[in-house]
């Protein structure tokens, strides 16, 4: 079953990015991700309340879903949408890649989990591989004073994004599941926000073509309901180690999508940067060693 989790979500949030770039336009960004996360907020409490699995979280638990709720859905994909207007989307998506290594240093600081060199390792050879595929886009780019400001806010998304890693996996430990803690924390993040633009006088909008109503359902239902649970549930089965390598490969999928839509052209640096990120899988996959006389 986790093989195939694992893979529903690498397709799922590939595919997201896509979305995300044709859902910009009329509508603010900051309430773009408040459609988004309401609407999926709503229909995951629906169907919790269908089955019967709809529970009041513990006053123990509050704060943590709220701050997964913020780190989750809120505030890092601020951070990621406003760095995308400085650096290349790509270059985001390389940024992100590094959840890997946050997640192991996260479990070893606030979990005391051992650091195990293969998963350290794998999560070099991944960010390795797609630094390559994307090298000529980050080499045209430079450095400047834009640059920083762009790859500062993707580093402070991703590291957002780890830590509701981390807090999820804090509260599946004590007892409570993905799919409870994502209904609460989606809501608590979309409020959240949507307070924060009227405080800030940003105008609520929203758009009704085609294009943008396809997209905001793709992102609540494919992106929100069912990849956060799926994803959060590996986090729970594997550890946020493990479970943020597919933060390495999904960009792989919406690299090929975008060869068929947006004409990414693929080079040898490409299929070699492809060959470490397979390389990075299966060192972080790879069952630990037993030693001898241990279970």
């Amino acid at each position: 079953m986790t093989p195939y989790l694992f893979l529903t979500t690498v397709l799922i949030w590939g595919s997201t990015w896509m979305a995300l770039k044709l859902q910009l336009g009329v509508v603010p960004i900051p309430w773009s991700i408040v459609w988004r996360f309401a609407l999926a907020a709503a229909l995951l409490m629906a169907w919790l309340r269908m089955t019967g699995k709809l529970r009041r979280p513990p006053r123990a638990t509050w704060a943590l879903i709220a701050m997964q709720g913020l780190c989750l859905f809120c505030l890092n994909f601020i951070c990621f949408l406003h760095a995308s207007r400085f650096i290349p989307s790509g270059l985001v998506a390389v940024v992100f890649s590094t959840a890997t290594l946050w997640n192991a240093l996260g479990a070893r600081l606030l979990f005391g989990r051992r650091l195990r060199t293969p998963i350290v390792v794998g999560g070099i050879l991944g960010l390795t591989g797609l630094t390559a595929m994307l090298w000529p886009e980050i080499r045209a780019h430079g450095a400047s004073t834009s640059a920083a400001q762009g790859l500062a806010l993707a580093t402070l998304g991703t590291m957002l994004f780890s830590m509701g890693n981390l807090l999820s996996a804090r509260l599946q430990a004590m007892g409570q599941p993905p799919e409870q803690t994502n209904a609460w924390g989606m809501a608590w993040g979309a409020a959240a926000l949507a307070i924060g633009c009227l405080a800030a006088g940003v105008p609520a909008r929203f758009d009704w073509s085609g294009v943008y109503v396809a997209t905001w359902l793709y992102l609540a239902i494919a992106g929100s309901v069912i990849g956060f649970t799926i994803y959060l549930k590996l986090v729970g089965r594997l550890g946020p180690e493990r479970a943020a390598y597919c933060t390495v490969l999904f960009p792989l999928v919406a690299l090929a999508i975008s060869s068929l839509f947006e004409g990414y052209q693929w080079s040898l640096p490409a299929i070699l940067g492809l060959g470490l990120v397979l390389a990075g899988n299966v060192l972080v996959f790879r069952p630990p060693r037993r030693t001898a006389g241990r279970p």
